[in-house]
């Protein structure tokens, strides 16, 4: 346990920035699947729409540091790809 006012405010801090962070886990997480879901049932329509979720959940979660930039960018690619070859 920390003894330092110093210290203690540092694990207050790590701790609402870990439940930040998980959140936009989540959310992110979620809102792929769901996209993903929708594209295995090849529903073109419901897919697109659910994309541009998709995009804004990994968009803040490269901005917040959750992932990486290019990891973000390679998966909206793979759904926007998944999403076209849809017929």
């Amino acid at each position: 346990m920390a003894i330092k006012t110093g210290a203690k405010k540092a694990i207050r801090q790590s701790n609402r920035k870990r439940g930040m962070n998980l959140r936009r886990q989540k959310v992110m997480k979620e809102t792929v699947k769901e996209v993903s879901k929708l594209v295995v049932a090849g529903k073109k329509a419901d897919a697109e729409k659910g994309l541009k979720a998709a995009y804004k959940a990994l968009d803040k979660a490269a901005k917040r540091g959750v992932i990486k930039k290019n990891t973000a960018s390679r998966k909206k690619s793979r759904l926007a790809k998944a999403i076209a070859k849809i017929k």
